[in-house]
């Protein structure tokens, strides 16, 4: 065994770094929202990953003790950025912007399941029937969210230099499934990238291919986009967004995600819906309808159904 992969975390400290982790991405998926009023969504990409790829500059060399980047690595962390970062950032910022944090945080409360999912159909890993039940729930409590007419995207962003819209809920509610997707995507690659990489470089190249995917569009609106009229503070909150979103918490879940297996990762999740829900609530003025209540209510007890089993098999474990 290598210096390199002898680095994993003891077990409590790992479910510490993957609990942190969830809990700032469901932080700044609610801070999105008002980000998104501010500045175009694609935009708003290329600004998160351009602000941590400065931060980050020093995290792109390799280890002495880390192998050369592989064919199928570079593969994996193509992905990984594209699905996990890219494609994420847009759906979930899209989808907030179209229905609001309190929404985002019941649909979000899925992605447990479908890593448990995904681990079984590209990891082999076995799933218990108790874990299809807990996929049912969340597609019940996602369902019963898109039919509720008491969406309440009550975000006043005047502060911030932006402006209110109306949109489509329906379709927000599309796109942050389609999110939550690909942070189930996003679970199952960085286990396999842990193996070959450590947590800091795969968090800088991901990010870096992020800007690259960004850029064209990123640069192309920037052109046409009056900087000028931005707050300080929402550049404030642009700064934690994107160390938060790109840096900080990708090297968490990805250090913690060395020394514990997908599925059971995947129990921690349960924190992001839970943050961005508080955050939805808490600071941004937003409401929770009845219909609200109980779907996230339903897609939580989907979370519960599909973690027991890892819970129960850690509990044996800990009495042998």
């Amino acid at each position: 065994m290598t210096g390199f992969a002898a680095a994993a975390l003891p077990r409590p400290l790992a479910y510490g770094f993957l609990a942190l982790a969830m809990v700032l991405v469901g932080t700044y998926v609610a801070f999105s929202k008002p980000l998104s009023m501010v500045f175009p969504v694609a935009l708003l990409a290329w600004l998160r990953f351009g602000i941590a790829a400065l931060a980050m500059a020093h995290w792109l060399r390799r280890p002495p003790d880390e192998p050369p980047l592989t064919r199928q690595t570079r593969w994996l962390l193509f992905l990984e950025s594209f699905l996990g970062n890219f494609l994420f950032t847009l759906c979930m910022v899209s989808g907030v912007q179209r229905s609001s944090a309190v929404s985002a945080g019941a649909i979000m409360a899925a992605i447990p399941a479908a890593v448990a999912v995904f681990s079984w159909l590209f990891l082999r890993e076995r799933v218990a029937p108790r874990v299809w039940a807990g996929v049912a729930c969340a597609v019940l409590g996602i369902g019963l969210l898109s039919l509720s007419k008491s969406e309440l995207p009550a975000l006043d962003v005047s502060l911030l230099g932006g402006k209110n819209t109306q949109n489509s809920a329906w379709l927000g509610h599309l796109l942050l499934i389609g999110a939550v997707l690909c942070e189930a995507s996003y679970a199952v690659i960085g286990k396999k990238l842990t193996g070959a990489l450590s947590p800091r470089r795969i968090t800088a190249l991901i990010n870096l291919w992020g800007w690259v995917l960004s850029t064209p569009m990123g640069l192309w609106l920037a052109w046409h986009f009056d900087f000028g009229a931005v707050g300080v503070g929402t550049w404030a909150l642009l700064l934690f967004y994107a160390l938060a979103a790109s840096m900080w918490t990708v090297w968490l879940w990805m250090t913690g995600l060395r020394s514990v297996p997908p599925a059971q990762a995947g129990v921690f999740t349960v924190l992001l819906p839970i943050s961005a829900t508080l955050v939805g609530v808490l600071v941004l003025g937003e409401r929770l309808g009845g219909a609200q209540w109980l779907a996230l209510a339903v897609a939580l007890a989907g979370v519960l159904l599909a973690t027991m089993p890892e819970r129960a098999k850690a509990s044996a474990g800990a009495q042998r």
